[in-house]
């Protein structure tokens, strides 16, 4: 693992660079031709196609290319202008709060989770709850040996009165709750809640407009879920990622960040499970290639913000490229593999 002192460190430090331009004059991404950035429309048709052969429920789905949309299609009853639930994609939003804040001097990553929330423990705090850090909360491995159920009552309280049965960072349990602790973790060292402390930061800065986040009873952005954008605003978080950090010509949060939020921390097995024991093989599942921080590891050297009935966001670097996509499906690893299948080749 990185050394994580030296990322705070470099992410401490924000300077403006120069980078080609992301947007229109309307703060839209900017369209291209898709053979003027190397993209074959044809396999977009197919792709298109396939869809609707197999009966797979797409919403929408957007290509950008070199910073440029080259190829995007909404399916009947969506519309561009049209807020999508996130579900778990909320996650990707959730971590790059963090970053902003790591960026500021506000939180650490080593920061222990406890100091928070004293009023929120119960009445005896465990090593492994004491030992409990913020990226342990990132990469899904609070220590719980099952994920929190969050009921009627105080979700932070639920969350820490779960048992904690095992060493933070060493067990990978798929945690929403997790997220909603980095949420409130946001809010306290704030005082904003996180759709404001991210508007003046990243949502301004990219043109994502009529955003809107579900919270909690308590007031607290849910955090893993309830968020509402479009899917050009997708695209424009992956393009963010992709970037490193910059926008538009300015630099908004250090690379650093990003070296560190997607690279594996974790295998992403199953609770309890063995990789020997498992049915289906790693080179055929897009869930088996690590988990980082708030993002999944995918084939093809990708990584993705990931959602449920298929929400994604999946970034490829060495296509310079992101496909952001909005559904309604159980299968979600059938709607990845049309992505690979069709839309990766067109790549030229």
């Amino acid at each position: 693992m990185k050394n994580l002192f030296f990322i705070t460190l470099c992410l401490l430090s924000v300077g403006c660079v120069s980078t080609t331009g992301n947007v229109a004059t309307d703060g839209s991404l900017l369209r291209e031709k898709p053979e003027t950035e190397k993209f074959d429309a044809g396999g977009f048709d197919s792709y298109l196609a396939a869809v609707k052969e197999s009966g797979t429920n797409m919403h929408s789905v957007m290509v950008v290319r070199n910073g440029k949309v080259v190829a995007e299609h909404w399916f009947e009853g969506f519309s561009a202008d049209k807020p999508h639930v996130m579900h778990s994609v909320s996650k990707t939003f959730t971590a790059t709060g963090i970053g902003f804040a790591v960026s500021e001097g506000k939180l650490k990553l080593t920061d222990k989770v406890t100091t928070f929330f004293p009023d929120k423990m119960p009445a005896e705090v465990n090593d492994n709850l004491k030992a409990l850090e913020i990226r342990h909360l990132l990469m899904m491995s609070s220590g719980h040996d099952v994920e929190p159920k969050r009921g009627e009552g105080d979700w932070l309280e639920t969350f820490f009165h779960a048992p904690f049965e095992h060493e933070p960072g060493t067990f990978f349990v798929y945690n929403s709750l997790a997220t909603y602790v980095l949420s409130a973790i946001i809010q306290t060292v704030t005082g904003d809640k996180l759709i404001d402390y991210l508007t003046p930061r990243l949502f301004q800065p990219l043109g994502i407009k009529d955003a809107r986040w579900d919270e909690s009873a308590a007031g607290i952005n849910c955090g893993g879920w309830g968020l509402y954008v479009k899917t050009e605003d997708m695209a424009k978080l992956g393009l963010f990622i992709l970037q490193k950090g910059e926008w538009d010509g300015k630099r908004l949060l250090p690379a650093a960040w990003f070296d560190e939020a997607t690279t594996s921390k974790i295998e992403s097995l199953p609770a309890g499970t063995r990789k020997e024991d498992l049915k289906m093989k790693a080179e055929d599942s897009d869930w088996l290639q690590g988990y980082c921080y708030q993002m999944w590891r995918s084939r093809h050297n990708s990584f993705r913000a990931d959602g449920a009935y298929g929400q994604y966001i999946l970034v490829l670097p060495e296509q310079n490229a992101v496909i952001a996509a909005t559904a309604q499906v159980n299968d979600m690893q059938a709607e990845l593999n049309l992505i690979w299948e069709y839309l990766l080749p067109a790549f030229k």
